[in-house]
């Protein structure tokens, strides 16, 4: 194939993909069914990990919920995995110890690496299953004060991106992925939290649009939505506007400052 044949076919397809796109706008999106999936859910002891283990069960899906410690048995074939474990430390690098910044990577990306590794290859061999990552807003913007959640973050969400784009490429089109990026959630584990680009979610909503990209296979689900917004002008708008933006936005949370660290 010539470059003017593959340059013709991209066109095509880029003008039928927003065709496509617009459709779906009047169209209500396929919503598949959750009952009798065998669901297991990381950190299913609080937050949006108890919440979506209970969204679930209204839906009669089969439950294995684990927390803090991890069992590994005979349960079946795992269908869903939502990898929802998470902690955070909110400080300036320098007062960050280094047994957090470690535990906030080894929970944050290396949990749900190992997890998704140990339930991955029954799902690869039936060409059959769904990958939830529960990462955060910090994965697509930073925040001062949360440099190592940041990055833990960041990492989810290329974690996500890349075994998206990896199954796609070995032909495995029956695994589906969703990475839900929610920005403050009221659940405790940041004091104080408050920002000028709206309220502090709660949790119930931030599930609701979790099970909502689930059904429907929504790759990328953000909270509030209006984010992907955000996102497309953080790569437009130069430098000095987006700092201008920021300081208008005010975020703002409890955080250690100041306390060098050399632990």
């Amino acid at each position: 194939m010539n470059v003017f044949v593959e340059l013709l076919l991209f066109l095509v397809t880029l003008l039928y993909s927003y065709l496509e796109a617009f459709v779906k706008l009047f169209v209500p999106a396929r919503r598949k069914s959750l009952s009798g999936e065998l669901v297991l859910i990381t950190g299913a002891g609080h937050g949006v990990g108890r919440a979506t283990a209970l969204e679930f069960a209204k839906r009669q899906s089969r439950l294995v919920l684990w927390d803090i410690n991890k069992v590994k048995k005979d349960i079946g074939d795992v269908t869903i995995l939502v990898t929802n474990a998470g902690v955070i430390t909110t400080a300036d690098f320098l007062s960050t110890q280094d047994h957090q910044i470690e535990r906030m990577f080894e929970v944050n990306i290396l949990g749900h690496m190992w997890t998704t590794r140990a339930f991955l290859p029954v799902m690869m061999n039936n060409n059959y299953g769904h990958i939830v990552t529960v990462a955060s807003a910090a994965g697509h913007f930073v925040t001062p004060y949360m440099v190592a959640y940041c990055s833990s973050k960041f990492a989810a969400v290329g974690f996500h991106k890349a075994l998206t784009e990896e199954l796609c490429a070995l032909g495995k089109d029956g695994i589906k992925t969703t990475c839900l990026c929610p920005v403050f959630i009221n659940t405790g584990f940041v004091k104080n939290p408050s920002t000028r680009l709206g309220k502090i979610l709660e949790v119930e909503e931030v599930v609701e649009a979790l099970m909502e990209g689930i059904v429907t296979n929504q790759k990328m689900v953000f909270v509030p939505s209006n984010q992907g917004v955000a996102l497309l002008l953080e790569r437009v708008f130069p430098e000095r506007a987006l700092n201008l933006l920021k300081k208008m936005f005010e975020v703002k949370f409890d955080a250690v400052v100041g306390q060098r660290s050399t632990q």
